[in-house]
């Protein structure tokens, strides 16, 4: 959309090289609860692209040679930053997002701690040394590994968590010493321009964060660049496995999907407050973003010996839930992201009844917004059973044995984390080793992360992983010093 001359129009600005710049169209953002603006930002021309990947390519040494103390205190003052803007960012993200005011305030403090870990571990970031004269060949020589960063990166943040997800793209780069071009999902940018305007201000290089807008074809020229020789890319498996065949040359993290499991164990099922409070955890955790997220609680498996308990217990929870506006905030659910999400998750509800499946709470629709869905005897080639739904609809299956449990969650193409609820340990530990995710959670939900753990999945749900230091390992290679002649 070309950009009017009414200088009335608040427009937020992109940051490139420390400096805000808009580009020659609008981007406009809706707000997917009441329909309206909910801000307006613009799209990076071509040479404003260009301007960035220069920016960050002139930087590279610039800051892979910045002091630890140096990166840490800009963590630090970013981290710092998020905290003092705080009201600010929630109300840019429920605007863009529609996620409930609650969660807004929680991902906001989520991003200061990841920005406040990374300046932890820049300042701990060091090397190894290790003796070689352990074989004969090797005496007198002593090994000194470090790790450098790899190049550029190009981080690429998805819609549903604007902020944070953008945060475990900037942070781990500017704690490494690797400059970042971030590039914002176009459906909720406006929070993670605000990364860009507080990097400026902390001091660091010109080139060591731009935050820019574009379009797929740019986009696509962004990924192919020479000079961005490292991707961060979490979102849909389409795209992210599109961009790993594109540039099969270049370090690629892949972030994706799942249809997260989680299993009610026997021990948990027979037991009515274990029952009822594991069943509050899954209600909330499978529709509190809209099901937006890719750890959402989307299998439900309990013992088919307890079914009915478990399926009423469930129920229950889940009519609890306070959908609503998501600036109240009591909101527990908001809307999905736009028409074209509604209409699918409606879409698969609706093939999954055509199947035989039978709905047992919600599956009713107000615009953008879907009431939480429970659905039983959903067949097992439904695209909702098998595909993410990203959506607030979860499934009920049966299993007979802990052993069926562990097979149904490993029968799906994904493997992103599971959940466990159980009191057995040994029940905790073989689900560790024979569920093939990349996270095993035990008396919780699959959706439940600790920003500086390692996070990633298998199969379709991606490549490398995330969390503070498992990233910064990610975003670097390791060099290796050899010194000789030494009287050790």
């Amino acid at each position: 959309m070309p950009i009017d001359n009414d200088q009335s129009v608040e427009r937020t600005p992109m940051w490139i090289g420390g400096r805000p710049v808009h580009g020659d169209r609008e981007l406009v953002v809706q707000d997917p609860f009441t329909g309206g603006v909910a801000g307006v930002t613009t799209l990076a021309t071509d040479e404003q692209v260009e301007r960035a990947i220069r920016h960050a390519d002139a930087a590279r040494k610039t800051m892979a040679d910045l002091p630890l103390h140096a990166r840490a205190s800009a963590l630090r003052a970013i981290s710092a930053g998020l905290v003092a803007a705080r009201e600010e960012i929630v109300d840019l993200m429920v605007g863009e997002s529609g996620k409930p005011r609650s969660l807004a305030v929680v991902e906001v403090e989520r991003a200061a701690s990841v920005f406040a870990w990374a300046a932890e571990n820049a300042r701990q970031w060091s090397g190894a040394v290790t003796r070689l004269d352990g074989d004969p060949s090797g005496e007198g020589r002593l090994a000194f590994v470090r790790r450098y960063p790899r190049g550029s990166v190009l981080g690429i943040s998805p819609f549903n968590f604007p902020l944070n997800l953008a945060a475990h793209k900037v942070a781990p780069a500017i704690a490494v010493g690797a400059p970042i071009v971030l590039k914002p999902a176009p459906k909720t940018p406006l929070s993670g321009l605000v990364l860009g305007r507080l990097a400026a201000e902390t001091g660091l290089p010109a080139g060591a964060v731009s935050v820019i807008n574009v379009d797929d074809l740019i986009a696509t020229k962004l990924v192919s660049d020479p000079r961005l020789p490292v991707i961060s890319f979490t979102g849909s498996a389409r795209v992210g496995y599109g961009i790993l065949r594109a540039v099969p040359e270049k370090h690629v993290t892949l972030e994706l999907g799942g249809n997260a499991a989680v299993i009610i164990a026997q021990d948990i099922a027979e037991d009515e407050d274990g029952l009822a409070s594991a069943m509050a955890r899954i209600a909330l955790f499978g529709n509190a973003q809209a099901g937006q997220s890719c750890v959402s609680v989307q299998r439900v498996l309990v013992p088919s010996a307890l079914y009915e308990r478990a399926r009423d217990a469930l129920v229950s929870a889940v009519r609890d839930l306070r959908q609503g506006d998501p600036r109240d905030p009591t909101t527990q659910v908001g809307p999905v992201i736009n028409a074209d999400a509604a209409d699918r998750i409606a879409s698969w509800v609706e093939e999954a009844r055509e199947g035989g499946a039978r709905v047992v709470v919600g599956a009713q629709r107000s615009g953008l917004t879907l009431t939480p869905t429970v659905l039983e005897d959903v067949p097992a080639d439904a695209r909702i059973a098998t595909d993410e739904v990203f959506g607030p609809v979860m499934i009920l299956e049966r299993f007979d044995d802990i052993d069926e449990a562990f097979a149904m969650v490993n029968r799906s193409r994904f493997g992103l984390q599971a959940g466990v609820f159980t009191r057995d340990i040994a029940i905790a530990f073989r689900a560790h080793r024979d569920l093939d995710v990349g996270g095993v959670i035990v008396g919780d939900v699959p959706t439940y992360r600790s920003d500086q753990m390692p996070y990633g999945g298998v199969k379709e749900s991606g490549v490398g992983r995330e969390g503070v230091k498992s990233a910064m390992t990610d975003l670097t290679e390791e060099r290796v010093l050899v010194l000789s002649g030494l009287d050790l």
